[in-house]
């Protein structure tokens, strides 16, 4: 086999398998439900507590990894060393990259906190909404222009 047929069998193989500036193709009917997004409460609570656990775990580990970075990086500044600089730069910008991503996960669990208690107040309205055109059901509601009958009186008028 040639090289020049070698590559041509490889550059095929890659096409085939190659996906430039766009998505795979995206069937809706592929849910039991034929929904384009569903989520479940728990889902939302475990993607919620793991945003809230590692914002408590990063504003720790990511304020003692800039701490002691500074430090050395100081220490190695007044010792005469290029890299004390660039050290203490690097730990600058460290801080400034963790307040982004603490800022990112506070957001996340916030948001979906907010998201499961707008849903647990939509879905009660909703309920509430059904509950009461069941009722109405059961009543004749007269419409807006009607007007009332009076009541006939009972017995004899004087």
């Amino acid at each position: 086999m040639s090289f020049e047929e070698e590559w041509a069998g490889l550059k095929a193989d890659a096409a085939a398998r190659m996906q430039l500036n766009q998505v795979p193709t995206y069937d809706p009917d592929t849910s039991p439900t034929g929904a384009d997004f569903v989520v479940h409460d728990d889902e939302l609570g475990k993607i919620g507590h793991f945003a809230f656990v590692l914002h408590n775990n990063l504003k720790a580990d990511g304020a003692h990894a800039q701490t002691t970075s500074r430090a050395a990086g100081t220490s190695l500044t007044s010792d005469g060393f290029e890299t004390g600089k660039a050290l203490t730069s690097a730990a600058r910008v460290w801080g400034k990259q963790v307040g982004a991503l603490l800022d990112a996960c506070a957001h996340i669990s916030n948001h979906l906190d907010y998201s499961q208690a707008s849903k647990k107040k939509d879905d009660e309205w909703i309920a509430a909404q059904v509950s009461v055109s069941k009722i109405s059901g059961y009543f004749e509601v007269p419409d807006g222009n009607a007007t009332r009958p009076l009541p006939r009186p009972e017995g004899p008028v004087i």
